[in-house]
């Protein structure tokens, strides 16, 4: 059995644009790229041809990968009224030790990237908010091997 993809609405959503992209006008200037380095002769010798044909490999490749991605999703229902943390929720937690606040949001991991607070409720501090509630005291211990302790300020 293949994995399940979990994924808010929105992430869906810039998968499915992203897949369209891909394959309408992504694909087509890649052929005319390709077209092009074909006409310059010589394939063997030819640097925009190879080029291009790696170029169509990572965007084949890519398509692949969402459309497996698609078909094999979840949406989480982000409007849960629950109290819980869980997919879907955007969590403010405060790191005790360095007295800093941030706002995060916990998604799949597919949609997960830190530089934007999207985080994986497969990462260790996804794992440890998962299932907890705002006033909460948690410890986790981080992929550097730190403990680190947060609070749980607000859960939306």
């Amino acid at each position: 059995m293949e994995n399940k993809f979990k994924l808010t609405q929105s992430g869906y959503d810039q998968h499915k644009e992203e897949l369209e992209e891909l394959k309408g006008p992504v694909r087509e200037k890649n052929l005319q790229d390709l077209k092009e380095a074909r006409a310059q002769g010589d394939l063997s010798e030819n640097a925009d041809y190879d080029a291009a044909r790696d170029e169509q490999a990572r965007i084949e490749a890519r398509i692949k990968e969402i459309e497996n991605i698609l078909k094999n999703s979840v949406i989480i229902n982000e409007n849960s009224r629950s109290r819980l943390i869980s997919v879907g929720k955007q969590v403010t937690v405060k790191f005790v030790k360095q007295d800093l606040e941030r706002q995060l949001k916990i998604v799949g991991s597919v949609e997960a990237n830190p530089l934007n607070n999207q985080i994986s409720d497969e990462s260790p501090l996804g794992k440890a908010l998962i299932g907890q509630k705002k006033g909460q005291t948690v410890h986790y211990k981080a992929e550097t091997g730190k403990d680190i302790t947060i609070e749980i300020v607000d859960v939306k």
